[in-house]
């Protein structure tokens, strides 16, 4: 008796679905290959994260950012808060809009010498137009800042992500394997030891390195010393204590980054000696 026929069945559109996500697989790395290319061209990536929202984190990113390109360093500041992105309006910028080149790439504002920035704010249709996005649009979209910009040559880019530790900072340190690592930004107070647990461990977790910590808003009102106490408990380097100064906030409203508005105070002072550190650090000085 002659062995049954076996006939092979191939659901057409499960056939269908598989070459689809082959398809998305393969751009998904080629992708990845011009993001690690682009990344080549800059020498130094900076994460600014910190474990909660209202510590001043844009500032610091804002400010860090303003120093180095003061000083001659060619600085890139990437917006990566998606719902909250306050960059533009902290460099006097929140109008632009973005524009693109011969090339098809994104061409980033330039607000000061030596310093370009985007943000998804600048695609925008208004300035209060709210994002309402899942996880997987918030990804594609940091893919593109990071994909489809014309970055160029910098000495630094620094990426100043939302508060907490969520889609946007997975998805910045998975795009970025050769990032230099995080800069966790926490305020003075005891607490901000839970702060900073919670950011470092994320970092650790992501397998990055902690650059170190800065603390922000040192003074009367949220005292001194959490940020150090911090960096000492978990063995990381403490990049500098930056005071509170009324200022930096009005700075922030009108769009003039403080530390070219305000040269000789204490506050700008301590951006500049956090500079200092954060380039010991890097290997830079």
């Amino acid at each position: 008796m002659a062995a049954p026929k076996v006939i092979n069945m191939v659901d057409p559109q499960q056939l269908k679905k598989g070459q689809e996500q082959l398809e998305r697989i393969r751009k998904a790395k080629e992708t990845e290959r011009r993001i690690a290319e682009k990344m080549k061209k800059i020498k130094h990536k900076l994460m600014v994260l910190s474990g909660k929202g209202g510590v001043g984190k844009t500032t610091v990113a804002v400010n860090l950012a303003v120093t180095l390109a003061m000083r001659g360093y060619k600085v890139g500041l990437l917006d990566a808060d998606i719902h909250g992105p306050n960059v533009p309006k902290m460099l006097g910028v929140q109008n632009a809009k973005l524009t693109v080149s011969d090339e098809g790439l994104i061409i980033p504002i330039e607000p000061i010498p030596n310093l370009k920035a985007i943000s998804l704010q600048m695609a925008l249709p208004q300035e209060d137009a709210p994002v309402i996005w899942r996880g997987p649009l918030k990804h594609k979209a940091i893919q593109q800042l990071l994909d489809e910009v014309d970055w160029g040559e910098l000495d630094f880019l620094i990426i100043d992500m939302p508060p907490g530790t969520g889609d946007e900072s997975l998805s910045v340190s998975q795009l970025i394997p050769d990032m230099d690592g995080v800069l966790i930004v926490v305020t003075p107070q005891e607490v901000a030891l839970l702060d900073a647990t919670k950011a470092i461990n994320f970092t650790r977790q992501m397998q990055k390195k902690v650059v170190g910590i800065i603390e922000n808003m040192a003074g009367e009102i949220f005292g001194r010393g959490g940020g150090k106490k911090a960096a000492e408990k978990y063995n990381v380097p403490f990049i500098g204590s930056v005071p509170m100064d009324a200022n930096i906030v009005k700075c922030g409203d009108t769009g003039e980054p403080f530390v070219m508005k305000y040269p000789n105070s204490e506050a700008a002072k301590a951006f500049h000696e956090a500079v200092d550190t954060l380039l010991k650090v890097l290997g830079e000085k």
